[in-house]
Order: C-alpha cells, then sequence, then structure tokens
C-alpha cells in the first residue's frame, strides 16, 4: 500500500529549505503532493502560477512528486487526494508551538489525520520563504538560499516594485 503525504504551504517562493524536506521527506513516504495553499488573506509576490511552475521545475519530473493546489482547509484536500499524512517542516521552538496547533486543530476536524514533523536542516534553518522576500526586496542578495532560477525571478519582481516606485 503506497503512503502518500501533502506537504502544504504557500511557497512564495521555494526556497532550498524546502527542497530539502521535499527529499527527506520522500525517505518517509512513497509519494508527496506538494500543495500550494491559496490564502485569500496573504499577498503573495508570485502569482499561483507561477509558484506552480517555480516549484515544478525546483523538483524536475519526479513520478513519486505531485505539484498542486488548494484553496480551504487542509483536511479537506487530504480527503480529496485520499490520504490523512501531513508533512510540515520545523525550523525553531516558535515554528513548533505554530505547527503543534494547527496539527491538533487539524486532528480534531479529521481524528484520521497524521503529522509529520521533520527538523528543517541546518544549513536552512534561519530561512523562510518571508525572510527571502524581505532580503530581496531590501536590495540584499538570497543566492544559494533559493534555487538559482528563483533568484532570477526574484530580481525581477524586486526590479518591476522599484520601477512602480518610481
Amino acid at each position: 500500500m503506497e503512503r502518500t503525504a501533502v506537504y502544504p504551504g504557500s511557497f512564495d517562493p521555494i526556497t532550498n529549505g524546502h527542497l530539502d524536506l521535499i527529499r527527506r521527506g520522500l525517505n518517509v513516504v512513497d509519494h508527496l503532493i506538494v500543495a500550494v495553499a491559496i490564502n485569500p488573506a496573504k499577498t503573495p509576490v508570485f502569482t499561483l502560477e507561477e509558484r506552480l511552475e517555480m516549484i515544478r521545475r525546483a523538483v524536475g519530473d519526479n513520478p513519486r512528486i505531485t505539484v498542486d493546489s488548494f484553496e480551504g482547509l487542509v483536511v479537506d484536500y487530504l480527503q480529496r487526494c485520499n490520504t490523512h499524512i501531513l508533512l510540515r517542516g520545523l525550523r525553531a521552538v516558535l515554528d513548533f508551538e505554530y505547527e503543534y496547533q494547527m496539527a491538533l486543530m487539524n486532528r480534531r476536524m479529521d481524528r484520521k489525520v497524521e503529522t509529520i514533523f521533520m527538523m528543517t536542516g541546518y544549513k536552512w534553518f534561519y530561512v523562510s520563504s518571508r525572510i527571502i522576500k524581505e532580503v530581496v526586496f531590501s536590495g540584499g542578495t538570497v543566492e544559494g538560499l533559493v534555487p538559482d532560477f528563483v533568484n532570477q525571478k526574484l530580481k525581477v519582481k524586486y526590479q518591476q516594485s522599484r520601477q512602480k516606485k518610481i
């Protein structure tokens, strides 16, 4: 029986930390669905289509990985995917508290949901999509923290945002 997990997130943009977790997650499950969560309360830098394309490009043609998107509750998405396993990454104590609350709420909504927590690789401990965007939009470099093509796309977004301000 194939074990499938869902790795949900905004992936705005995908980072090398995300990719590390995806690779390591495949050591635990047979199939991984990387699912971009559509959150109407957030204003992402990249469109949904751009994020899906970046993830697909970053993971390549691995038949064990599916890239998808969803809106609404992750427990409902898990049911649509016919799985009950969530993969989540943890960087720090602050992540743990939030993720623990979410895991308990997901379990309350669906008793079958199991959340697998994986510690972020030490090289990516401080990397988050939010901080990547802050650095880039403040004029800094994130080379080595995101795939090269993502770094280039971030530079383009930064230039576009500067031109809008002028």
